[in-house]
């Protein structure tokens, strides 16, 4: 039977018991999602001589690490650490700082991992040479049991590591401060939208030499396993293919690059755009020396090949580039047509002429005007290395050379001519300007397109030359003025037939109306011209039937009077002599011979006249003149004229006074005595 005593000894021998078993710590369990790092208390082998992790069974940090159980121990021998399992989240990268290890070279910044990677095993990580310190390879995404007396890891949101000391908290919040800064939890990651390259700068590994003042690329060939370091990505490959710290000619394109940042970091700059209508000269820092392309006569610069240090003999062409702007310097030239202009209140979109004023002239007769003006001009794309080499950029060339020599060549024709002339004759000046000055350009590799000149200008506080200007612009009224007043005219002239026209648009139908009765009365009236002319030639038909039988009729007549006057006469003949002597005593006694014959006639006309019944017309002028008397046979001529003019002969004076004597002495041969 159990008596108190016994039972409370037994309480206390199991209450001793469990605090021993407690103390020992003989039995320990470890969850399943933590760690337990192993201290061993005490070790037959004695303590570490030096570092801080016993591979030999010496009393200290063991680098095996416990995982979730329960494990035994020999009491009072061991001490164990539980540690969470450490986990980097997705897109992130944890940087490990190994406690033990060999030192770092002289040169190293970080600890070498190109036999010792793997921090699983703390083990193989210090027999293979596995360096103390921040290490170059980094943690991806995942979980990890390791032996954090060993290795600290730390993240962006956490340190994981089993704290030896009071500072080591502070040390490693400093660190997870630096890499924060430095982005480098975080991938680096360049977006297609960005349109940026990363510039890398390498933080360990050789120096650069003193005529580097970039790292070439190294380890870019994939073939190359050892070596290729994929963007910087594996450090121990890129140290293994020559690589050295500094930046580095190689830069980060579009993608996610895992990169430890205490490394190497990156910097975002944009790519190089070259717009179209721009090439871009490259001048180079860094490679070889290469040969001079540009031959024997250019003494104004080398031009390289491509990859070369110097001014590359090939412009980039128009497009993107991922450049690395601190391994050289890209130079635009523009290869369209670009204006340049002399004229303070004016600047190019391109700004190359910002610094570019009027040129200042003084003329032949004296005036002092500012002449701005504008030059276009081109540049081959394949000459741009060249003018680049020459003169550095595009802008110097305008402001140290062109400038003052387009304000020279201006300045030397300015003298050479009055205001008068250089505002009249600005075509003139103009075609010349560009000729002579073609070639001038030609000599610094430049394409001269044209000249353009503007007006001159008066400087501030100076009115003679808009005095003069007013001048020309008044004469010039007073031309446009007379061309208005021709205009007018013509304009008048021309409203007035517009008038016209629209009035006889108006009158249209009575101008028809009147045009028709007009056509009709002109064929009205060539009808009746038509009838006109055949009764005219019927009229003129019977009249000449008429004459001709009043002509025939009087030439029977006539030949009727000579019969009858020839009768007579013979009649007369004969009883003449009877009547002679009666005659020339009646002559006697009438006054004369003459006389008395002048009256027979008159009376043997009027007879005549009488018998024949014949119309008389005044065919025959009487005159009588003063130097001939009636005696001489004016007045008896003119009746005898009329007389024979009916009868169809003529007897003149003359001819009657020959004949008075033979009738006279006819009459007295037959008077009887």
């Amino acid at each position: 039977m159990l008596t108190p005593f016994v039972v409370t000894s037994a309480l206390v021998v199991v209450v001793v018991l469990f605090v021993l078993f407690t103390i020992s710590r003989s039995v320990r369990y470890v969850r399943n999602n933590r760690v337990a790092i192993v201290e061993k208390l005490w070790s037959g082998n004695g303590s570490l001589p030096g570092g801080l992790i016993a591979l030999n069974g010496e009393a200290g940090y063991q680098p095996d690490v416990l995982r979730g159980g329960y494990h035994f121990f020999f009491p009072f021998q061991y001490r164990m650490h539980s540690q969470p399992l450490v986990t980097i989240p997705q897109g992130q990268v944890g940087y490990v700082f190994a406690r033990d290890g060999q030192a770092l070279g002289p040169t190293q910044t970080l600890a070498s991992n190109a036999k010792a990677a793997d921090f699983l095993n703390v083990r193989h990580f210090l027999t293979e040479g596995g360096q103390k310190g921040p290490q170059r390879t980094v943690l991806r995404e995942g979980t990890y049991a390791l032996n954090l007396a060993q290795f600290v890891v730390v993240t962006r949101d956490s340190i994981y590591g089993l704290m030896l000391g009071a500072n080591d908290v502070d040390l490693f919040t400093n660190m997870q401060t630096v890499i924060a800064e430095r982005r480098g939890f975080e991938a680096v990651v360049i977006k297609d939208t960005d349109d940026a390259v990363g510039i890398v700068t390498v933080h360990d590994g050789p120096a650069l030499t003193a005529d580097q003042i970039i790292a070439p690329e190294v380890g870019t060939d994939q073939a190359e396993t050892l070596t290729f370091h994929n963007s910087f990505q594996d450090p121990e490959k890129f140290i293994a293919a020559g690589g050295r710290r500094g930046r580095q000619l190689q830069v980060l394109v579009e993608g996610t690059y895992f990169i430890n940042r205490l490394f190497a970091t990156v910097e975002l700059v944009q790519k190089t755009v070259i717009e179209v209508g721009h090439v871009g000269v490259v001048i180079s820092y860094t490679g070889e020396h290469g040969a001079d392309t540009t031959g024997e006569e250019y003494r104004h610069g080398e031009l390289v090949p491509r990859g070369n240090r110097g001014v590359w003999s090939e412009p980039l062409l128009p497009g993107k580039y991922a450049f690395n702007i601190y391994a050289g310097k890209i130079l635009m030239v523009p290869t369209t047509n670009f204006i340049l202009k002399w004229d303070q209140d004016t600047t190019g979109q391109h700004r190359l002429d910002e610094n570019l004023a009027e040129v200042s002239l003084i003329t032949k007769d004296a005036f002092e005007p500012t002449l701005p003006l504008s030059v276009v001009v081109h540049i081959d794309y394949r000459k741009a290395p060249l003018v680049i080499q020459r003169f550095g950029d595009v802008k110097k060339l305008v402001e140290q050379t062109l400038d003052p020599m387009v304000s020279a060549y201006f300045k030397n024709v300015a003298q050479r001519k009055t205001l008068i002339e250089l505002l009249q004759e600005r075509n003139d000046i103009q075609e010349q300007a560009g000729s002579e000055m073609r070639a001038k350009f030609g000599a610094y590799n430049l394409e001269l397109q044209e000249v353009l000149i503007g007006t001159p200008r008066a400087t501030q506080g100076n009115d003679q030359i808009e005095k003069v200007l007013q001048q020309l612009r008044e004469r010039q009224v007073a031309t446009e003025r007379v061309a208005t007043y021709e205009k007018q005219k013509v304009a008048a002239e021309g409203e007035k037939a517009l008038r016209e026209a629209e009035a006889r648009a108006k009158q249209q139908t009575s101008i028809t109306e009147s045009e028709l009765s007009i056509i009709v009365q002109e064929n009205e009236g060539k009808a009746s011209l038509k009838r006109a002319a055949q009764e005219a030639e019927q009229t003129r038909t019977i009249a000449k039937a008429e004459a001709d039988r009043i002509r025939i009729t009087g030439e029977g007549e006539a030949a009727k009077v000579v019969a009858l006057a020839g009768a007579d006469a013979e009649r007369i003949t004969k009883t003449g002599l009877a009547t002679a002597e009666t005659i020339e005593r009646q002559a006697e006694a009438s006054g004369g011979a003459q006389f008395q014959l002048t009256r027979q006639i008159v009376e043997r006309l009027a007879e005549a006249l009488e018998r024949s019944g014949v119309d008389i017309v005044p065919r025959v002028q009487i005159s009588s003149g003063a130097d001939r008397g009636v005696g001489e046979g004016g007045l008896v001529q003119a009746l005898l004229g009329m007389l024979v003019s009916e009868k169809g002969f003529s007897l003149t004076a003359n001819d009657a006074a020959a004949r008075l004597p033979k009738a006279k002495s006819l009459a007295e041969e037959t008077t009887p005595a």
